[in-house]
């Protein structure tokens, strides 16, 4: 009884935050990012969890695979949870300075998400359209999930704009959302969520191979992304009214009509969350976005040309550091709200 009150006594106090501390975790990650970009692979804590999923996927049975897969699934991401878990002890430890145990907690979250990431590949392919498109569709097979082989120059920006504003969910907002709604548990939550994530990005595929081992990680990927999916319109049309200041001579964006277009053909996409930042997007930047044979957003807008890679890289860009701020404001009003109760 003594041992179980202590170690109460002692995670009470390692997850009890203030505001502002949280706040600091956040602004600090988000820094990193935008600065630094990706840790090393030996020190990334993502890189750590797909090698546990690599590992167990290679230790799959023949039969039973969805019920492996299950269990696969709830392992990767009771690792997950547990790995942020002991970063929150060590960083609330009575003998850590309080400044490196933020630091600490921040470089971990940051790894949750990556904003920088999401558009540099996406710069690469823009220097190379013009001059070597086959080398293009060959670096595009890793970016996207299509037959690249045969893809024009606008299919090719089409692609990319689409994985870029699709990953703006996956890789920065439902990561964000879920540290701010759960508080003091948000570093947790968030490796819940990369962790899902993760799995989802592996073996989450509709292929005779995948489809059964990784259902349990595609069905828990798709709902934890519903609301996140569906409050990214408001983000990605306040990041191209934002933009518009900051894109000099391109085009400049139109935020309404990637909120309207988001409303009227979120479901163009197979996914139940990916048409939403997809058709806000496509909508915003007045282009048409087009998987050849599964789907087409915004059919009456023209055909995407190399200069909208910078566009959209702009506008997930400013969306990110509107959410990131929203973060903050939510964080500060939640805990407002809690004290008046």
């Amino acid at each position: 009884m003594v041992f179980e009150t202590a170690l109460y006594q002692y995670l009470s106090e390692a997850f009890a935050y203030t505001p502002t501390e949280l706040i600091l975790i956040l602004l600090l990650a988000v820094f990193i990012d935008l600065i630094f970009g990706e840790p090393p692979s030996a020190v990334h804590p993502v890189v750590w969890i797909g090698k546990l999923i690599e590992f167990l996927k290679s230790k799959a049975p023949k039969k039973h695979r969805k019920a492996y897969g299950i269990i696969m699934a709830l392992t990767v991401i009771c690792f997950s949870v547990l790995l942020a878990v002991v970063v929150v002890l060590i960083a609330h430890h009575e003998y850590m300075p309080y400044a490196l145990g933020i630091l600490i907690q921040a470089l971990f979250l940051k790894a949750t998400f990556a904003i920088k990431c999401m558009v540099q590949p996406a710069k690469e392919i823009q220097k190379k359209l013009d001059s070597d498109i086959e080398t293009v569709r060959k670096d595009l097979i890793a970016y996207v999930s299509r037959d690249t082989t045969e893809l024009s120059k606008s299919q090719i920006v089409s692609a990319t704009a689409e994985s870029i504003s699709e990953n703006y969910v996956d890789a920065l907002l439902t990561p964000v959302f879920f540290f701010v709604v759960f508080g003091p548990f948000g570093l947790p939550a968030a490796y819940l969520f990369k962790a899902a994530s993760t799995l989802d990005s592996m073996v989450g595929y509709k292929t005779e191979k995948y489809i059964q081992l990784g259902w349990f990680s595609a069905k828990f990927d798709d709902v934890l992304n519903w609301i996140p999916a569906r409050l990214s319109p408001l983000f990605i049309a306040a990041g191209a009214g934002v933009s518009n200041f900051m894109i000099g001579d391109l085009e400049k964006m139109k935020p309404i009509d990637g909120f309207k277009l988001a409303l009227k053909e979120n479901k163009a996409s197979p996914s139940p969350n990916s048409g939403w930042p997809m058709a806000a997007a496509a909508g915003a930047l007045h282009i048409r976005f087009e998987k050849p044979g599964t789907y087409v957003i915004g059919g009456e807008y023209r055909e995407p040309v190399a200069s909208d890679i910078t566009r959209v890289s702009a506008l997930v860009i400013m969306a990110s550091v509107i959410t990131a701020i929203a973060a903050v404001l939510a964080i500060a009003l939640i805990w407002y709200a809690v004290s008046l109760i």
